[in-house]
Parts: structure tokens; sequence; C-alpha cells
């Protein structure tokens, strides 16, 4: 079967559609075999041959060698075969070619049917390989539909969502309105890939100021990782690998130029750029900026941190509603307590007291246990008899006895608990919202 204009074909329809020439002379060679079964039945054995060269398909039936013909369709004679083929034998496959007006037009109309699905699959395979490789991108598109739920964006080639939850608080979006969003997901679904874009997502706010630092795209400043409030306030840890290069100097940009950027497309969402540290406790001083820090308790074991700052900085450190430590907690993957000196020094001498209170302490025991991060009863209760006795040089039975004796003042300080509610410091968790992102997918995404 000859198609002289084929390869034009094809080479425009790859054009068009975006999907690889040798997927398409595939999909043709299946719909060729297609029609072929559809009009001589599923015994048929044909082979479809593409030639670069001349640009055409054929379509060749394969027939067995046979003494006596029973089923035309599928066998051919010996004296019939080597017309075809002088050295063919009993038993051989000998191909020939097939007459294109021999399909009929059930079968050319199947073939036409298996060429629609074909391309529709590998055009959403393509559309779908080639936004999988722009996620953690910033990409354009126009706003075609507003509902209640979500946006749908036209990108182009495929349609995105964004969802209520990806909207920047306040925000207006109209039909046909140009929008810049961030790829947060591509799933491949029957019906076409489904791409899920963000304007909230720290990995926007890190998208954009990509776009905006050449320093970032050169490698020369990183940004280690981001949180963010959408609509209120963002903050991103930043690091040079160059000592001669102020990596907040290049975010900012002359006379703050490059933030600004990003701040107006952000909606005047305040951008805290923080320098980076290798050392946890510091790097908590410099995500709670521009609050002063008095000291830092770090506890391992729990991934947190007591912050005490000097009681005038208390408002600065915690941030309205909270959010200049919760942030920081987000930014940092650490938890933390902030506390103001006076009332971090009321809980050191409340925890001293408590131990002082327990049967058998001497001062000189509590000063070594306070030294040993046991701050009070209650962190002594929650110790093993081999720590304390360990820590405290005493013997196991006496390091029995001041558990015994912390369990039971403890538990009598948790029933007077609810009445201190209202002085508990304020706590921030980075496992909130995006903020599981930040650490871990932000390394990812911020590469």
């Amino acid at each position: 079967m000859l198609i002289t204009d084929i390869k034009r074909v094809i080479e425009q329809v790859s054009r068009d559609k975006h999907i690889e020439f040798n997927v398409l002379v595939k999909t043709l060679e299946e719909a060729i075999r297609s029609a072929a079964r559809k009009k001589f039945g599923n015994k048929i054995d044909i082979e479809i041959q593409y030639s670069e060269e001349t640009g055409e398909l054929e379509a060749f039936q394969f027939k067995e060698v046979v003494d006596a013909v029973e089923e035309p369709a599928f066998q051919i004679s010996l004296q019939e075969g080597r017309k075809l083929d002088p050295e063919c034998e009993i038993g051989d496959s000998l191909g020939t070619k097939m007459d294109p007006t021999t399909f009929g037009r059930i079968a050319a109309q199947s073939a036409k049917q298996v060429i629609i699905q074909k391309l529709k699959i590998a055009e959403r395979s393509s559309v779908y390989q080639s936004f999988a490789d722009r996620k953690g991108e910033i990409i354009n598109g126009i706003i075609q539909r507003v509902t209640r739920n979500e946006i749908i964006v036209n990108l182009g080639s495929a349609e995105a969502v964004l969802g209520k939850k990806e909207q920047i608080p306040g925000e207006i979006y109209r039909r046909g309105d140009r929008i810049r969003a961030y790829v947060l997901k591509v799933h491949e679904e029957s019906r076409g890939p489904q791409i899920e874009l963000s304007r909230t997502h720290p990995g926007f706010l890190v998208a954009l100021f990509k776009t905006e630092v050449p320093e970032i795209n050169e490698g020369i400043v990183k940004i280690v990782t981001a949180a963010r409030e959408a609509s209120s306030r963002g903050k991103i840890a930043v690091m040079s690998t160059d000592p001669d290069i102020d990596p907040v100097g290049a975010c900012v940009g002359v006379k703050g130029n490059r933030v600004q950027s990003v701040v107006q497309e952000l909606k005047n969402e305040k951008i805290d750029i923080i320098p980076w540290h290798a050392d946890p406790a510091k790097f908590v001083c410099n995500a709670l900026a521009p609050a002063d820090i008095s000291r830092v308790v770090i506890d391992e074991n729990s991934h947190s941190m007591e912050v005490v700052v000097p009681d005038e900085s208390l408002a600065v450190a915690i941030g309205r509603n909270g959010q200049n430590v919760r942030l920081a907690s987000k930014l940092t993957g650490w938890r933390l307590d902030v506390f103001s000196e006076s009332r971090y020094n009321e809980s050191i001498k409340k925890g001293y007291d408590s131990l002082m209170h327990l049967p058998d302490m001497t001062e000189s025991l509590a000063d070594s246990l306070i030294k040993s991060g046991y701050f009070s009863a209650e962190d002594l209760a929650r110790t093993t008899v081999e720590e304390l006795a360990e820590t405290a040089r005493i013997s196991e039975t006496a390091a029995g006895q001041f558990i015994a004796h912390a369990e039971k003042a403890a538990a009598e300080a948790a029933a007077n608990e609810s009445a201190e509610a209202k002085k508990t410091p304020v706590k921030a968790d980075p496992g909130e919202d995006h903020a599981g992102d930040t650490k871990q997918q932000e390394n990812e995404d911020i590469g």
C-alpha cells in the first residue's frame, strides 16, 4: 500500500501536535494492520513497513506455501510461490504486497478510528511529558473560567487548575486575565494530564527569586529553605558559595528593586531574607530577626528550642498573632518556644524550687542536676534510674527514690496546670500547611 505523501503528512502532524515522528509511524502501521484484520480476520499474517528513503508505507501479507490450497487468504501453492521465489519450499512463508483497494470502506473506517484514538493517546502523553518536566517552575497562562472552588487556566496546549487553597487570599481573578503560577503537581490520567497550580506554595516564592536574581541561577547564591503565609509574610534563608558575594544583598538588589519585583507579584506580601547558618541556634536567631535573642536552649531529643528574649522584644519575636515565630519555626524546621526573660527566670526559679522541695535534696545535688539538664522535678520524673545514677553519681536505690518523689511532685503540678494556662509561652511547630514542604521538598525543588 503506497501513500506517496505520507511522509509530508506525518511531519506536519508531528509539528502541529508535538508528537514524535516515530510514534506517528507506529500509529499508522497499527491502523493498517487493524484494517486488514477487520477485512480478512485475525488469522491474517501481515507486516507493515515504512521506508524512510521514499516516505512510503507498504503492507505485505505472508502466506504459507502448501501442496493443496484450502484457505486462499492464508495459503499459497508451491507453483504460485515459486513464481515469487524460485527457491521456496513447502512450509515456507512468502510475503506478497497487498492492494489497498482490497481493504474496503468498513476497514478504512476502522483504520481511521484507530488513528484518531492513537493520536489522542500520543498527544496526551506528549503534553504530560512536557509539563511533568516543568514541575517546580513558574508557568504563564490565561484565566479561562472562574468557579467558586477553582480557576481553570489555559496554558496553550493544556488546561490547569488553580484550587481554592492555592489562591492568594484577597486576590481577584477575572476571566481573560494573564496569570503566573507555580506548577505544583502533574497527574497522568485517561482524559489527559491534570496540572495543579499554586500561588501560595513556598516554591512559588523561591521560583520568583530565581527569575529576579541571576546569582541564584548561576549557583553563586542558594535559597536553602523557604516558608510563607500567602498574602501576609514570607521568609527565605539564603547562603553564598562565594565569600565576596552577600546573599542577602544579592536578593534585595540595588535600592531593593529585585525583592520589590517579587513583592509586587505577590500583592505586597512582606518578604524577610534571612542569612542561613549551619549552627541551628544561630539560624533560629537570624530567623526571628529583628528581635534580640538573649539565649537559646536546645533539646535535641524533641527537636525543639527554648528561645529567651528581653521583655521588650517579646512582641517582636512572636509577631502579630504569633506569625513571626510560626514562620521561623517552618523555616528552620525546629519547634520553638519563646519566653520573655522575666518569664524564663521565673520558670527556672520555679523548676529549681521544685527540685529543692524533693525529700533529701541538697543544694549541691540540685545545682549538679541543673548543670546536667534536669531543670525541674518534671524533668527528673522523665529520666531513668540508670541515667540519673550515672549523671548525679548516686546509687541506683537513691536515684529510684528521687524519681519516685519527682513523679509525685510532677503529678501534683499537672493538676494545677489548668489555672496557669494563660501564662503558657507562645509555641510554634514547623508541621503546618505547606511547612512539610519547606525543608525536604524545597531542597528538591530549589536544587
